[in-house]
C-alpha cells in the first residue's frame, strides 16, 4: 500500500532518534537512564537503535524525562495524531 504518510516503522524510529538526541542533551549515559528508569538496558539500547520498545517502557523513559504529560493529547480526537512526534522534542 502506498501513503506519503509516515509508516509505524519510520514514527518509531524517529521517536528513538529524538530520544536519543534527548538522552544525550541530558547527559546521561544509557546505563545511568534504564537504571533511573526502571527500563532494562536491552531495552534501552534496542529502543535507540531501531525504535522498538514495549509501551510501559516508553511511558517509563518520558516519566524520567519530565515528558509523560505529552501523552495525554496523544490520542484524543480533536487532536492531530502526529502530536505523538512531539514526544521527545525539546522543550524551551
Amino acid at each position: 500500500m502506498y501513503s506519503i504518510l509516515p509508516t509505524p516503522n519510520d514514527t518509531s524510529k524517529a521517536l528513538a532518534e529524538r530520544h536519543r538526541a534527548l538522552r544525550k542533551k541530558l547527559k546521561m549515559s544509557q546505563a545511568e537512564m534504564a537504571e533511573r528508569s526502571g527500563v532494562s538496558l536491552g531495552s534501552l539500547k534496542r529502543f535507540e537503535s531501531t525504535g522498538k520498545i514495549s509501551l510501559e517502557s516508553l511511558l517509563k523513559l518520558a516519566h524520567l524525562m519530565n515528558r509523560l504529560n505529552d501523552f495525554d493529547n496523544v490520542f484524543k480526537m480533536e487532536k492531530d495524531l502526529r502530536d505523538i512526534e512531539k514526544l521527545f522534542t525539546t522543550k524551551g
